[in-house]
């Protein structure tokens, strides 16, 4: 590798998340982008895929490549299809230095789950790799495999890891995640006419981000929650709004619950807990995140009841942000570099 700027290169750069990294990494001047793939834009620059990279001089020089052309790069930020990257992971590995996996595999440990939602990942095993979220990935490894978790594990874990931690809550919880058209790729088989002003239930069992989200909250709490978790479409492009909902155990408090979250996020820079407060701004809410790396958490409590809210956006916090984060803490430089954009209001 050379002793110039670290090299970047962004796989699978034309679908929604490769877009979002260009868009994240088009203006950095401490890092290089020097290779961004395509199978089927092979070609194009990736301002012609991507148009809101059409207007920067690097969306017309950024031409989308096919893998095998991958350099040696210091990062490789994999946005791949979910199965795509375990087939090709060897390959990826002689030429990046850290792969970051956004994609679904190995993000889980059970085989079944694997099985079940990510058969690749068994047939292609990778024992060097790396699961969690960045905020609580406390050492890189110096070369190898991270996957990040999912876009709605992310706002679950945000939502319910405090009360976990601290022990307020019973196991049981119910967890509602509302998501916009983006989170299901470039390919989803939704058509807008039937999205447009409407709600619809995507998946009420079964989701694939569900035994994520139980593995990471037992990995940082000890504690395996038993979730019923929802996901719905919303007529948004981007956006997810999440709420859960669980009972406190005896002799726990508002208090607590405010304690808890303020302590579990007070030393990170892009997870907000907003405590409470009157009028409809007080809780976290889509307008304010998207666009952004930003999380917002709320958290209301009656009684024994507990109600959280979590926001973020898939496509940066849920996605891309991360993948920027860690390769920031990767070379060295500030973690928070090119993320701190703030959302557009109103």
């Amino acid at each position: 590798m050379s002793a110039g700027k670290p090299r970047i290169g962004i796989l699978g750069a034309a679908g929604y998340v490769g877009g979002e990294l260009a868009r994240l990494l088009v203006g950095r001047t401490d890092l290089e982008v020097v290779f961004v793939s395509s199978e089927s834009h092979a070609g194009l620059p990736i301002g012609r895929v991507n148009p809101g990279l059409r207007h920067a001089a690097t969306g017309r020089n950024w031409v989308l490549a096919p893998l095998t052309e991958m350099p040696e790069v210091d990062v490789a930020l994999a946005c791949l299809p979910s199965g795509t990257l375990p087939e090709r992971l060897s390959f990826v590995q002689q030429r990046g230095r850290l792969v970051v996996n956004l994609a679904g595999d190995y993000r889980l440990s059970d085989p079944e789950q694997l099985a079940r939602h990510y058969p690749s990942s068994l047939t292609h095993r990778c024992t060097r790799a790396v699961v969690g979220i960045p905020e609580f990935v406390k050492e890189l490894p110096r070369e190898g495999l991270v996957n990040l978790p999912g876009c709605t594990a992310v706002a679950a874990f945000y939502a319910i890891y405090p009360l976990f931690k601290h022990a307020l809550v019973h196991r049981w919880v119910v967890v509602d995640a509302k998501t916009g058209a983006s989170g299901g790729g470039k390919d989803t088989r939704e058509q807008p006419a039937e999205r447009a002003h409407n709600v619809r239930a995507f998946k009420l069992h079964g989701h694939r981000h569900e035994p994520e989200i139980a593995e990471l909250i037992s990995h940082e709490t000890g504690v395996t929650p038993e979730l019923q978790f929802s996901v719905i479409s919303l007529d948004l492009p981007r956006g997810i709004f999440l709420t859960a909902y669980a009972r406190l155990v005896d002799g726990r408090s508002m208090l607590d619950v405010r304690k808890a979250f303020f302590n579990a996020y007070k030393d990170t820079h892009f997870v907000k807990y907003l405590p409470p407060g009157n009028g409809a701004d007080a809780m976290p809410m889509l307008k304010t995140v998207l666009g952004t790396n930003f999380a917002e958490v709320g958290a209301a409590v009656d009684g024994n009841r507990v109600a959280v809210v979590a926001c973020i956006d898939n496509l940066v916090k849920g996605a891309a942000g991360q993948a920027v984060q860690v390769t920031n803490r990767f070379l060295g430089i500030d973690e928070t570099t090119g993320l701190t954009r703030l959302g557009v209001w109103p």
